[in-house]
């Protein structure tokens, strides 16, 4: 599921790759564009982009989501 999101950014480091690099996202207070980091926030920008980053609002389906949150918690 990662591999699409790994083409811009990084799983295993925080450094800019096109996008945020997303070793330890979780642990950080807010997203890059200020919003509080929740798991809500996460969602609202994989389902809508911006910055660069495509919407995947219709691209992915719930449990897509889930599973990509999920394993985002991991790095």
């Amino acid at each position: 599921m990662f591999q699409q999101c790994g083409v811009c950014h990084h799983a295993d480091s925080d450094e800019k790759k096109i996008g945020p690099g997303l070793k330890g996202l979780f642990k950080k207070a807010k997203l890059s564009d200020g919003k509080k980091l929740t798991e809500a926030s996460i969602r609202a920008k994989l389902e809508d982009g911006g910055n660069g980053m495509p919407a995947y609002k219709d691209m992915l389906t719930a449990a897509e989501k889930d599973n990509l949150i999920a394993y985002l918690k991991t790095l």
